[in-house]
């Protein structure tokens, strides 16, 4: 889990860099007239590249949560054959984006990207001051911030131990607890430093004491590892034989449902036996790839769709 630095907030242009862009490019084989779905456009990164290999004839789809994204990447992605929606990735059926057999490829870039830890007024940056809120979507759903009023001491313990992995979640929920019955926690400054105070930074270790916290809390408000699993479920059905998903992920959690989505599905050929990481150049060149792990699996003409 990496942790990662806070930049000035840009709205003219992304700041994300597309994590292992050539890892997926091979994995996915982007070519006319394909027709593949970015499930995590962000930046338009990987979008962009992949988009760029369907012309002519080809078709990329493009989804994100984050409306913010949406905007950003339709300004890098107007003159490519790119459809933007702002929807969720395991909404796109239901959304009519897509039908059973119906792509070539699909693409997950899970977790965080740069430009949501630039927005200082979403909290996902710790030293922000603006609404502790946490959510990829702010137009729908409960902030973070309105789930640390509400939750008891038992249930956040709960939610920080198991979508933070943290040992000292309970020590953590009951430093909350107290805090908030002096004063409401509004702010993401507000609840790394009592996180910070809570648990010292291990020694020779670079990750904030707060990381896991944010980690389990932004997990919990977007309900981001139940959407994982009911998606992984149904892509399978939307790809063509040979048609290929990808999916990068970032923690161990996330990497655990893609393993085992993968290798207990009978309409998957599992091509990565071991998870593809980064290489030493670009983990030199972007930090954030250091955490990430690339798992690939192929639709076979077997298997009930």
């Amino acid at each position: 889990m990496a942790d990662i630095s806070h930049p000035a907030p840009d709205d003219s242009a992304t700041r994300h860099l597309p994590v292992m862009l050539d890892e997926v490019i091979e994995a996915l084989r982007p070519k006319p007239p394909m027709r593949i779905l970015d499930g995590t456009v962000g930046g338009g990164g990987h979008a962009r590249a992949l988009a760029r290999r369907l012309v002519p004839g080809g078709t990329l789809i493009g989804v994100d949560r984050d409306p913010a994204a949406i905007a950003r990447s339709a300004q890098r992605l107007h003159d490519l054959p790119v459809e933007l929606v702002h929807a969720a990735y395991d909404e796109v059926e239901q959304r009519g984006l897509v039908a059973p057999m119906s792509l070539d490829g699909i693409l997950l870039d899970l977790g965080l990207s740069t430009d949501q830890l630039a927005d200082r007024e979403r909290g996902f940056s710790y030293e922000s001051e603006g609404r502790l809120d946490l959510r990829f979507d702010p137009t729908t759903g409960e902030a973070a911030s309105e789930l640390l009023a509400r939750v008891s001491e038992r249930e956040l313990a709960d939610i920080i131990y198991r979508f933070g992995e943290e040992r000292f979640s309970r020590r953590i929920a009951r430093r909350i607890v107290e805090a908030r019955r002096r004063v409401p926690i509004r702010t993401a400054a507000q609840l790394a430093q009592l996180v910070r105070g809570t648990v010292r930074r291990s020694r020779g270790h670079s990750i904030d004491p707060a990381t896991r916290t944010f980690q389990a809390l932004r997990i919990a408000v977007n309900d981001e590892l139940r959407r994982l699993e009911r998606a992984l479920q149904q892509m399978p059905d939307w790809l063509e034989p040979g048609g290929r998903i990808a999916v990068i992920s970032f923690h161990s959690l996330e990497d655990r449902i893609v393993k085992h989505a993968f290798r207990s599905d009978d309409r998957l050929e599992v091509l990565t036996k071991k998870p593809l990481r980064a290489t030493r150049e670009e983990q030199s060149a972007n930090p954030k790839s250091r955490s990430a792990k690339l798992r690939v699996a192929e639709r076979v003409s077997g298997g009930e769709v």
